[in-house]
């Protein structure tokens, strides 16, 4: 005799006469052994944030000075006794970025917030999200072509980003830079095309003559594949890949990339990975060589969370932050304009 049972699974795998809960109208009635927690795989680092320092500021418009000393010189002979006449005092030149106010709102019912959903609390989970994606907008602008704008009440103040500063190590176009007439910065111009190691050397070289001791090299991680593959071929002029200690990998390991290349001068680029940064318009992608001690981002305000008015059945939330990146002297940082993801590196 054929029993009927109440069974989980569905009518169609069930024998003749049983109840499937699953097949309930609507979902079924068995609870759905989901995890109360949500993976999220973007939560990831911000390589540029993390390797800068951090400043304040007090008005819209951030300033600071920069200075260099004279080149210098093999004639610097005068006669015993002679009056001193000259006056080599040199002043620096003023620059400044703009202030950016960056923002996240959320809208969570009551509703969804008394529920039980999967993550904890609605309101809780949107937030804190929320404030991860404004650290990742601060990221990929400070790290854009973006030009310096001033807030005039209508059009809303704009940080200048990285490319937008940068004018004198450069390859593969012009850079734009600070212009003091108007307290702004300018675009570069640059066309795509592949990336070489000359370029690599040319950039760090031209920055070590100005100063600077550049320590990591950054890009899309396509761009850094591309050298690191680069970097194993027969044209690279490369004497012996070891690890950071000096003694070759075990043979054990199957090394496949190159993490950190040493160029001429003493100069050690970590070669990062910025899953952050942004292909420009033209789908290239600038690559900065940085000597990060030169670079802050600083704060006007700095990471907040303020209730907004309710006027309804939803509580709202606004994340913001008030920022800037301040370049200290340009000529401490280089990049390679434009680079095409989709072509690999070449020596020259």
């Amino acid at each position: 005799m054929a029993v009927t049972n109440v069974v989980t699974g569905s009518l169609d795998t069930a024998q003749a006469g049983d109840k499937g809960l699953k097949s309930v109208a609507f979902g079924g009635l068995v609870r759905e052994d989901v995890m109360d927690q949500i993976w999220d795989i973007s939560n990831i680092p911000l390589p540029l944030t993390e390797a800068i320092g951090s400043d304040t500021h007090d008005n819209e418009y951030c300033e600071w000075v920069v200075d260099e000393l004279a080149d210098p010189i093999t004639t610097n002979a005068v006669i015993d006794g002679d009056d001193i006449a000259q006056d080599n005092s040199k002043l620096g030149e003023r620059q400044g970025n703009h202030s950016q106010i960056s923002v996240k709102e959320v809208r969570v019912s009551q509703r969804a917030q008394k529920s039980n959903v999967i993550g904890g609390n609605a309101l809780s989970y949107q937030i804190i999200n929320r404030q991860r994606e404004l650290r990742r907008d601060v990221e990929a602008t400070a790290l854009s072509e973006n030009l310096s704008v001033a807030d005039n009440g209508t059009v809303a103040g704009q940080s200048g980003g990285l490319a937008s500063w940068i004018k004198t190590a450069v390859a593969n176009g012009t850079g734009g830079g600070f212009d003091p007439a108007t307290g702004l910065t300018t675009a570069p111009t640059a066309t795509k095309a592949a990336m070489t190691e000359t370029m690599v050397r040319d950039v760090t070289q031209t920055m070590y003559e100005n100063g600077a001791m550049p320590g990591m090299m950054m890009s899309v991680p396509t761009v850094i594949r591309r050298f690191s593959e680069y970097l194993f071929t027969s044209s690279a002029r490369v004497g012996t890949i070891t690890n950071d200690q000096g003694a070759t990998t075990s043979s054990m390991v199957a090394n496949g990339s190159v993490n950190v290349f040493v160029t001429d001068f003493d100069v050690v680029l970590d070669l990062i990975p910025n899953r952050i940064q942004r292909l420009e318009s033209d789908d290239s992608a600038n690559v900065y060589i940085l000597d990060p001690s030169y670079l802050d981002l600083s704060m006007l305000e700095g990471y907040r969370i303020e209730p907004l008015a309710k006027t309804g059945l939803a509580d709202k939330r606004m994340m913001k932050v008030d920022w800037s990146l301040k370049v200290r002297n340009e000529k401490a940082q280089g990049c390679i304009f434009h680079v095409d993801p989709t072509l690999a590196v070449t020596q020259a």
